[in-house]
């Protein structure tokens, strides 16, 4: 027998990964009496199956391949990593998969936590099925915000069920690292996994439909990373994918290939895209589609739903696919919602505090691969797209004394794009060892539109590889 209850909020969250938490932090801090729904973990994706355990994985396999270059300890440090000890850390930066501390912080916060599968039933009404079984009614004064994520795409192959294949999830959750291992897909997901596995004692075989990896970043960086991880063993290889798989009854996977060839595995690993978590939430109680990107504007409201009640916020908007890039739209929607339930203007200028302009102009990423790879704003890639004009301006990271104090035989490249008429930058990528910490840089560089001859000032310190700046602005100013 179930029983049904209704009761009322100033804001209901559906989801409480990063995103929906940053949402119901920003609410309740301004007053707002605020419910979070979750049928997972609190803490999401990223906190237990995406960037905690995935980070942990490729840190050892980092760390050691840049000891390995550098004179005086390269000798101690060329045996295999101990895998248990990675494994173990890996656990315990995923929080052994347990949400207590999340949940002690969303208590400290004042914001209530109901677990169960949330759905909207109506305008500003969430229907949520509790794990006993029972049906809360959820009413909203002022807004319901969706942050459900996303979960990997898995490809329509014939059969695939009985595959049994690894998505993100298992890849970073694994309990052994699979004696051969086939990653399918050219992208973050992919080269990370592979990198990790590789290093961990997989035999990786990384199969790319594209002629190249990282397909929507500077080709240089996807060269880079494909020299590194032929050179840690993995077998690489472009323009070929999946036509047929199935799991023997011993458990090995025995693949077709698109060009003829044949291929065993032990475990194979599916990178290939993300889709929306929207199909089983309601979105046809309120004229949206069910497993569709749910469309919003630079405010995070949803725009197919009248009366400014509704946001989404993070990977299920399908506008910027990355946790920190979430939490941005979730400060934005959070600070949208406060100031619509008070009653002020909204103020929605490009870079203002109820627009998410960043999303379109700003989006930084890491590959936390060997080497490397940061990007930040436009590529020229997107550039000629778009047919918009722009300057470019190579630098050889190597020709850096800082960089040659990190790693003796460091390569790598940096990449800044330029506005031609406004003269500031507009697009950055860097690839090779250590790069992940310039990124914040160009990124302020990119959203307060420096001008380029006010980065002059900006002195980097010697020798850092941050010393890429000045010789950028040489070589710009040389040619």
């Amino acid at each position: 027998m179930t029983t049904e209850n209704i009761q009322t909020y100033d804001v209901i969250v559906i989801g409480a990964g990063p995103v929906g938490e940053n949402v119901a932090d920003r609410t309740s801090a301004a007053g707002l009496s605020t419910v979070i729904v979750e049928s997972e973990l609190v803490g999401g994706e990223c906190s237990y199956w995406a960037c905690e355990p995935s980070k942990a994985l490729l840190r050892p396999a980092l760390m050691r391949a840049d000891a390995t270059h550098v004179p005086g300890i390269d000798p101690a440090v060329g045996n295999p990593l101990d895998v248990e000890a990675v494994l173990a850390h890996r656990d315990r930066m995923s929080a052994h998969w347990k949400d207590d501390g999340q949940v002690a912080w969303l208590e400290s916060a004042g914001i209530d936590l109901l677990r169960g599968h949330g759905r909207l039933t109506g305008e500003r009404e969430v229907s949520v099925r509790t794990p006993s079984g029972d049906t809360v009614r959820l009413r909203a004064r002022h807004a319901v915000a969706l942050s459900t994520g996303s979960r990997a795409a898995l490809p329509p192959l014939a059969g695939i069920e009985n595959l049994r294949p690894w998505t993100s999830r298992e890849a970073t959750s694994a309990s052994t690292p699979p004696r051969r291992l086939a990653v399918v897909g050219a992208g973050v997901v992919g080269v990370e996994m592979a990198t990790a596995w590789q290093a961990l004692g997989s035999q990786v075989t990384l199969l790319a439909r594209t002629d190249g990896l990282l397909p929507r970043m500077e080709p240089f960086a996807g060269e880079l990373v494909t020299e590194r991880l032929r050179e840690a063993g993995a077998d690489v290889r472009f323009g070929v994918s999946v036509a047929a798989a199935d799991r023997a009854a011993d458990g090995e996977v025995r693949i077709t290939l698109s060009d003829g060839g044949e291929l065993t595995a032990d475990e194979i690993l599916f990178a290939t895209g993300r889709a929306p978590r929207s199909e089983e939430i309601g979105l046809e109680t309120v004229g949206l589609t069910p497993g569709d990107w749910i469309a919003t504007d630079d405010s995070l409201t949803v725009t197919g739903v009248p009366g400014d009640w509704l946001y989404a916020a993070g990977d299920v908007n399908g506008r910027a696919l990355f946790t920190h890039q979430g939490k941005y739209q979730a400060r934005i929607a959070g600070a949208v919602i406060v100031a619509r339930a008070f009653g002020e203007r909204l103020d929605t200028d490009r870079w203002s505090p109820h627009s998410a302009t960043a999303d379109g102009e700003a989006v930084p990423g890491v590959v936390f691969t060997d080497p490397e790879v940061a990007s930040v704003g436009l590529t020229t890639i997107e550039a000629a797209r778009t047919g918009r004009a722009v300057e470019v301006v190579d630098h050889d990271l190597a020709r850096l004394a800082g960089a040659l104090q990190y790693r003796p035989d460091y390569r790598g490249k940096a990449r800044i794009l330029i506005d031609p008429d406004r003269r500031v930058v507009v697009g950055a990528t860097f690839a090779g060892p250590g790069v992940s910490e310039l990124l914040y840089s160009a990124t302020v560089a990119i959203t307060a539109e420096v001008p380029v001859e006010r980065l002059w000032h900006a002195v980097p310190a010697f020798p850092t590889i941050s010393e890429v700046w000045l010789r950028m602005l040489e070589t710009r100013r040389d040619s």
